[in-house]
């Protein structure tokens, strides 16, 4: 993993402690916007500290409306309006790299993060930009997943993981009937009102902005080699390959070779960086050209999430 480098990602645009984040803002949006679009991610440090509302304040003066959290893969807890916190998930765990929600139709172009408590040790927010990422990927692999795609497969009330009603915040079989049709999703009920979803999506994607084609996809975050040997060892017994509660494939539903997600988790790693929380910190990020994940972490992590500004599939 990278030292954190003032050429690297993120930018840090420090303040004298006295400036206010959304004033500010407002006043150099075309700043903010170019520099993402050239490092992938802006940290404001030593600003005002912002609270919930004004965090949402800040969302809307750079990007617009914040977004609902829509089609569900992890836990978080609704703080107020569209922000939520970051993800629920236990301390001692590490958040693999990716960017949100692009196993979907439709993804925010910008989440932010705000750093209420940071822990007493670790549980950064580690980062890589996703155009460096694909530069490393073999072009053999590049040319597999963009002849093929990729696949998600979820297995939604056979056990571990969350639900379907909490996944597509309903609890109407017809109305997530509906958003997965409009959304490209095959959707499989099973008895006991289980469901199984698939998904096909492009695993390369050119950004809507600069142009660039960026390594975009959640292949190896979902993929069953992801997990703790031990959770996935027991998870194969009880359910087998068919009905976990997640697993990646190609588009055609044909496995991905040990060695080709060797080279995904390679390429990721040479790629990160990290950088310690200070509270009061907002991460900017632009989600396309920057994953991020999370490092395990000791005592109370606070850290706030907004996204904001649509992007179809579609277009890009």
């Amino acid at each position: 993993m990278n030292d954190l480098k003032e050429e690297t990602l993120p930018l840090i645009v420090h303040s004298n402690g006295h400036a206010d984040l959304c004033t500010w803002a407002e006043g150099h949006r075309e700043f903010i916007e170019a520099r993402l679009q050239q490092h992938g991610a802006i940290l404001l440090r030593n600003f005002e500290p912002v609270t919930t509302s004004g965090f949402e304040q800040l969302i809307r003066t750079i990007a617009g409306e914040p977004l609902e959290y829509c089609e569900r893969s992890s836990p978080r807890t609704q703080v107020s309006g569209n922000i939520y916190t970051s993800t629920d998930y236990p301390a001692r765990k590490r958040i693999l790299l990716h960017n949100e929600n692009s196993y979907q139709n439709s993804w925010p172009l910008r989440i932010f993060f705000c750093c209420v408590i940071p822990a007493e040790r670790g549980g950064e927010t580690p980062i890589a930009d996703c155009r460096r990422v694909l530069a490393r990927i073999s072009p053999q692999t590049r040319e597999r997943f963009i002849q093929k795609g990729w696949m998600l497969v979820r297995n939604f009330n056979d056990g571990p993981g969350i639900t379907w009603q909490t996944v597509f915040q309903t609890a109407q079989q017809l109305v997530v009937e509906r958003h997965c049709r409009a959304n490209g999703i095959e959707v499989e009920w099973k008895d006991n009102g289980r469901l199984r979803t698939r998904a096909v999506r492009s695993a390369i994607v050119k950004h809507p902005q600069t142009g660039e084609h960026v390594w975009f996809n959640h292949a190896l975050f979902f993929h069953v080699s992801s997990l703790e040997p031990g959770i996935r060892e027991a998870l194969l017994e009880e359910f087998g390959e068919s009905d976990l509660p997640a697993n990646t494939f190609y588009g055609d539903g044909s496995p991905i070779e040990p060695y080709v997600l060797d080279e995904i988790r390679e390429a990721y790693l040479r790629e990160t960086v990290s950088f310690p929380w200070q509270a009061g910190d907002i991460l900017v990020m632009d989600n396309m050209l920057a994953a991020h994940s999370r490092a395990p972490y000791a005592g109370v992590r606070r850290l706030l999430v907004g996204m904001a500004q649509p992007i179809e599939r579609q277009d890009t």
